[in-house]
C-alpha cells in the first residue's frame, strides 16, 4: 500500500463519518472494539500522564447504564436505546506535578534515578504554577485531563470509521448527578476521577437526513505567509 492509498484510505473515513444517533441491532465484534480501545490507550497525553480511563459498557450492560442516566444524559437518548456499546472516558482529579500520578507516568518512561525524578517534577511544577495557574485549582486541574481525553475520544472515532464502525460524542448530560450516580454503581471513584465526556459506538441503522455541512475550508484553515 502506497502512502497515497493510506491518504485515501483515512479520508475516506473522515468523509464516511458522521454523529450517529440511531444504531441498528448488530453488534461490534470483541476483537472490533479492542482494536479500537487501542487507539485510546495509544494515545498522547500531556506530559505523557495518562490521567485517564476508559470504562466499556457492552450490550450486556448499557441497560444498567441507561437506568442510571437516561432521564439526565439528553444527548444521549437514543444511543442508550440502540448502540452495541459505550465508552466512558473518564479523568483524574487532582493530577498535580508532586503527585504519585506525576511520578509513577515518569518512573513509566524510564526516569527512575532520584536526580532525574526532581529535575523532571520541578519542570512541571513550572508548567503548572506559572504557565497553567492550575496548580493549586482543583477545577483547573481536572480539565487539564478532562481536555486530554478528548485526544483519545478522537482516535477512537476515526479508527472506528476506517473499519466501517460509527459513532456519537456525548456530553450532553448533567456532569455532577451522573458521576454521582456512577459513583454509587461503583463504576468510578469520586474522590479520584470524573466522567469527563463519553462516545457511544454501533452501525449506522439508516444515513443521515441531513448533509454533512462545515465551514468553508479558507475560514478555517490559514496558512501564514
Amino acid at each position: 500500500m502506497t502512502q497515497e492509498d493510506v491518504k485515501n484510505q483515512i479520508r475516506a473515513a473522515f468523509d464516511h463519518r458522521v454523529a450517529v444517533r440511531v444504531y441498528n441491532e448488530q453488534v461490534i465484534p470483541k476483537e472490533d472494539m479492542e482494536f479500537i480501545l487501542d487507539t485510546a490507550w495509544l494515545s498522547p497525553s500531556s506530559v505523557g500522564l495518562e490521567g485517564w480511563r476508559f470504562i466499556v459498557v457492552d450490550k450486556k450492560h448499557i441497560p444498567e447504564l441507561s437506568a442510571a442516566i437516561k432521564d439526565l444524559a439528553w444527548g444521549a437518548q437514543p444511543q442508550l436505546d440502540t448502540a452495541s456499546h459505550f465508552v466512558l472516558l473518564v479523568a483524574e482529579k487532582n493530577a498535580r506535578f508532586d503527585g504519585e500520578s506525576m511520578r509513577q507516568s515518569l518512573v513509566r518512561r524510564g526516569i527512575t534515578d532520584a536526580e532525574g525524578l526532581e529535575s523532571r517534577i520541578k519542570l512541571y511544577q513550572a508548567f503548572q504554577e506559572r504557565d497553567m495557574q492550575m496548580a493549586d485549582n482543583p477545577r483547573a486541574l481536572w480539565d487539564w485531563t478532562a481536555k486530554q481525553t478528548y485526544i483519545a475520544m478522537g482516535n477512537m472515532m476515526t479508527a472506528a470509521s476506517m473499519i466501517g464502525i460509527d459513532s456519537c460524542p456525548i456530553e450532553g448530560f448533567n456532569h455532577e448527578v451522573l458521576n454521582q450516580r456512577l459513583a454509587e454503581l461503583g463504576w468510578i471513584d469520586l474522590e479520584k476521577e470524573a466522567v469527563a465526556t463519553m462516545v457511544s459506538f454501533g452501525y449506522r441503522r439508516k444515513d443521515p437526513k441531513h448533509p454533512r455541512a462545515r465551514k468553508p475550508r479558507q475560514e478555517v484553515i490559514t496558512w501564514l505567509d
